[in-house]
């Protein structure tokens, strides 16, 4: 059976977990590591990887997984779909879902390319299981809780702000779908406290939920991958009220997040050309198998 060649753009948390998750594929290979320092500083688990600073010194590419900060999903996809290389990424800004996918449906179709995006645990598996409870209570009103754990999105959003050398954002739930954010800075020499804060408050990822900084000496003595999240759906079947829906899991972050983007990698080779989020996408394309054996074992 030939595999999938997949590249990873990008090698931070995401990546290093994407690697781990297609090591662990039978149907997949790890053609290549897209990192800006290319070769220079190579960790040494990537020793019997090419690891190189453009995608286009990769031979033979199929899906590139875009470990890249969400600011720079559109960018980068752009780049890989214009070569013909179908893009899965993570990007989690849920306000600007539909834009990117409208951006990037346009330039996948005028390359024979696939890109599916938002594919993490939320937006992505969560968005598949919220649509299957209102699927079941056409009627009703459905919470999304989130945490209590680390967003990496978040904290990657804060360490951009100028003056921040370390950054952790904490989602805490309040409940009904409203959420805390805990967030911990650790400052550059000389930065102004009073202005990370408010670049903080006025970000999108943050400008919605209430929001607190706190100055602290060293984030990495509070860093912790885990998350979670609560999915509630309370509604109507038919004319039938009271039906009750929940769904919970507790997890590494980075780690599902790299796995939901594996499995969206291998769907993306069973479309048709064009832009795609979770809920568009057969669960069956994302699973290494036989077809009747999947259905075999799981319906």
């Amino acid at each position: 059976m030939s595999k999938i060649r997949v590249a990873i753009v990008g090698y931070g948390n995401i990546g290093k977990y994407a690697l781990e998750a297609i090591e662990a594929s039978q149907d997949m290979e790890c053609v290549g590591i897209v990192r800006r320092n290319g070769e220079a500083d190579k960790p040494a688990e990537l020793a019997n990887y090419p690891v190189v600073k453009n995608i286009t010194d990769l031979q033979n590419v199929q899906v590139a997984i875009l470990a890249t900060p969400t600011r720079k999903v559109e960018e980068y996809a752009k780049q890989c779909l214009e070569l013909g290389i179908n893009t899965v990424d993570s990007f989690d800004i849920h306000t600007q879902i539909v834009e990117l996918r409208r951006s990037l449906d346009a330039v996948a179709k005028a390359n024979n390319a696939v890109s599916i995006i938002s594919a993490g645990w939320d937006p992505g598996s969560d968005s598949i299981v919220r649509s299957l409870m209102e699927s079941l209570a056409p009627k009703g009103i459905s919470y999304t809780n989130f945490g209590p754990g680390r967003s990496m999105g978040h904290s990657v959003a804060v360490r951009a702000i100028e003056g921040v050398r370390d950054a952790l954002s904490m989602t805490i739930p309040v409940g009904t779908g409203i959420h805390r954010r805990m967030v911990y800075v650790e400052l550059e020499e000389g930065a102004d406290f009073k202005a990370v804060e408010a670049a903080v408050k006025a970000d999108p990822y943050f400008v919605n939920d209430e929001t607190h900084v706190q100055q602290v000496p060293c984030v990495d003595a509070l860093n912790d991958t885990g998350h979670g999240v609560n999915l509630v759906r309370k509604g109507v079947s038919g004319k039938t009220h009271n039906q009750l829906f929940s769904f919970d899991m507790k997890i590494n972050n980075p780690a599902l997040t790299s796995q939901v983007l594996v499995n969206v990698a291998r769907a993306s080779l069973k479309q048709q050309p064009g832009a795609y989020t979770m809920i568009e996408i057969p669960v069956i394309d994302m699973l290494c198998g036989d077809r009747e054996e999947l259905i075999r074992h799981l319906v």
